[in-house]
């Protein structure tokens, strides 16, 4: 994500050019050696690094400076690359205001239209609805392809047109996040609905956590109270992915434990791995209570420490008479762990896929330390399914595109 520096309040952090420099090189030899995809780092990458090195040395501000980094780095033209301060508190719509939105053409020029809102999240509560026209933010005009930012724990003034065509200001209170890492506001995770005839409605609006046993558990309960319906549809629309919590989605699409997956960090390629990977452990049970997890710890330690893979295998939840009438609806706003639900249903032919091309952000990442308080986040690992589908495209144009009313 670039950000744009007259949209958030100034950093205080001084650079001299030799930080500059120094942050610069760090950035890219931590490049060369963890960038998922070395092939990136070609011909073309290099004249890039060139072509902004002037403008990243002789930044005026450590603002203009993280501007010109992520200038850089969106020349890599991947996901999970950012570059930011360790201080940072901000966070673009779609963590500060659990909404996502497309650039399109609007009679008033070109502008972001609100696709996904979440419930419970900060757009909602405000009264943004799918389909509001962005017209500004605290006052600054926003024009694709510049993306707003927020500050976290501050109220931003937000500039709408409605379904009315009016235009309005509404006041939208930005959370403070709750962890020093991630910065998001978790909106209502789990919703759900009888639709009739015996239809059942789930959406499900992230996976948060590492392990998610709290949001694995609101599913399993949301799933009980629909009772036996007979056909369901999921909604990950604007899912931004998460953790684990996905595999008690994906095992809710059949009976048995499936294989689903596993993320290989690029010095784990090897030509056996076809053979390899039925000797990597796998995780197949989200526990039901957080007061077990030191024994996932202690299961899986060794293999974390050693940076082994670890398979993704379906928990064999039972029979439900919904299998074989299920239907994922998903956009462009799916993303990550709600990635890997739609590429193992298509895999294993478990549902109907409905909607548009996924996001395309299905990768392992991580940040590291460059100097001066600045942290370079990048993708560290591909993920693959059981039968060794790359999933770091967008998934995919084999999408099922049909009409569904509900």
């Amino acid at each position: 994500m670039t950000t744009n520096a007259m949209a958030r309040p100034a950093m205080s952090v001084q650079l001299v050019p030799e930080d500059r420099r120094a942050i610069l090189e760090n950035v890219l030899s931590a490049l060369r050696k963890r960038f998922y995809s070395p092939e990136k780092l070609n011909g073309d990458w290099h004249a890039a690094v060139e072509r902004h090195r002037a403008q990243i040395e002789s930044a005026a501000t450590a603002d203009e400076f993280e501007k010109a980094m992520s200038d850089l780095l969106a020349e890599l033209h991947t996901s999970h690359v950012g570059f930011f301060h360790s201080s940072a508190r901000r966070a673009s719509s779609r963590a500060a205001l659990s909404a996502a939105y497309l650039a399109d053409e609007t009679p008033h020029g070109k502008r972001w239209i609100f696709q996904d809102v979440h419930s419970g999240g900060a757009a909602s509560i405000a009264g943004i609805q799918p389909g509001d026209i962005l017209l500004s933010v605290d006052g600054r005009e926003m024009i694709p392809p510049e993306h707003p930012v927020f500050a976290m724990g501050r109220q931003a003034e937000v500039e709408i047109v409605g379904a009315d065509d009016e235009r309005r200001m509404v006041t939208v209170n930005v959370a403070r996040p709750k962890g020093k890492k991630l910065h998001f506001v978790e909106p209502t995770l789990v919703e759900t609905r009888q639709l009739g005839k015996g239809i059942g409605y789930l959406k499900v609006a992230m996976f948060p956590g590492m392990v998610g046993v709290e949001v694995a558990n609101e599913i399993t309960s949301a799933i009980a109270k629909l009772g036996a319906v007979e056909s369901l549809i999921i909604d990950l629309r604007g899912n931004t992915g998460g953790g684990l919590a996905a595999l008690r989605v994906m095992s809710l699409l059949t009976p048995d434990r499936i294989p689903v997956g596993f993320a290989l960090d690029r010095r784990r390629m090897t030509a056996n791995l076809e053979s390899e990977k039925h000797e990597f452990r796998r995780f197949s049970r989200i526990p039901s209570s957080t007061k077990t997890l030191w024994l996932l710890a202690m299961q899986f330690a060794p293999a974390m420490m050693t940076k082994k893979p670890i398979v993704l295998q379906t928990e064999g939840l039972g029979k439900r008479p919904f299998h074989g009438k299920i239907a994922l609806l998903v956009d462009r706003h799916t993303a990550s762990a709600a990635e890997m639900i739609v590429a193992f249903a298509r895999e294993n032919r478990l549902a109907t896929i409905v909607g548009e091309k996924t996001a395309g952000r299905l990768l392992s990442a991580t940040s590291v330390k460059v100097g001066n308080g600045f942290r370079l986040a990048l993708p560290t690992g591909a993920y693959y399914t059981w039968n060794r589908q790359a999933m770091y495209k967008r998934n995919s144009p084999k999408i099922q595109l049909i009409h569904w009313k509900c």
